[in-house]
């Protein structure tokens, strides 16, 4: 980076094991500080009545309202920061909403350090841009920083809505981890279904898995979240 002042990120996610993987990864990326960390939106308009801040990384779900709600709420109040939302939804309908508001991001969950890493690398870019445009084509060009290339798709037969059900389970046993067998209770999956999951979960970097001893016959195998170092 050539400015040597970080963008200071505030992180809004109601997960507390989510919120603090989040705050590692913005942490992780050179340029980048998070600041300050919220909960709900009540938190969030606090944080940032006592801390202005470069970028929200905004999760939409909150307990309190939509993430878009806020987004509105602190336009009206005169905060600027820009929002990379964090989110499920798929509604594009919601995007476009998002757009007017400040949004210059989504991120869809369940998401690795990479995808994040990606868009906020991005958008450092698009803030360096500065200065008159010559024409068309640069225009464009400040504007084609924030795209992101097409996600890598999933294996096939897994879908992102039940990798991230499968990834909420893991997490929130976290640190002591679950079989095959427990995570398909609480998704309602068959246990090869799960395994599939949680094997992809492993081979991405985001899980590990370890022999449980102490049983007759094989061990099972426990597969634990691994937050990022």
């Amino acid at each position: 980076m050539t400015d040597p002042t970080p963008i200071r990120v505030l992180v809004v996610e109601d997960d507390p094991v989510a919120a603090d993987a989040h705050v590692l990864y913005v942490n992780r990326v050179e340029g980048f500080e998070a600041t300050a960390t919220a909960h709900t939106a009540a938190e969030a308009r606090r944080a940032l009545d006592r801390t202005p801040v470069d970028l929200i990384l905004l999760d939409l779900n909150l307990p309190d309202g939509h993430g878009l709600a806020l987004a509105r709420s602190l336009r009206a109040a005169g905060h600027r920061a820009d929002v990379i939302a964090v989110t499920s939804a798929r509604d594009l309908a919601v995007v476009r909403e998002g757009v007017s508001l400040g949004v210059v991001q989504y991120v869809l969950k369940p998401f690795t350090f990479a995808t994040l890493r990606d868009r906020l690398t991005r958008y450092a870019e698009f803030r360096t841009a500065a200065g008159e445009a010559t024409g068309q084509d640069e225009v464009d060009r400040a504007l084609a920083t924030l795209r992101s290339p097409a996600p890598a798709a999933l294996p096939k037969g897994l879908s992102g809505p039940t990798l991230e059900k499968v990834t909420r389970t893991l997490q929130d046993a976290a640190p002591d981890g679950r079989t095959a067998a427990a995570t398909a209770d609480i998704t309602g999956l068959s246990r090869i279904t799960a395994r599939r999951y949680l094997e992809h979960l492993v081979t991405t970097g985001r899980a590990a898995r370890s022999p449980q001893y102490g049983h007759v016959g094989r061990p099972e195998l426990i597969y634990r979240w691994l937050p990022p170092a």
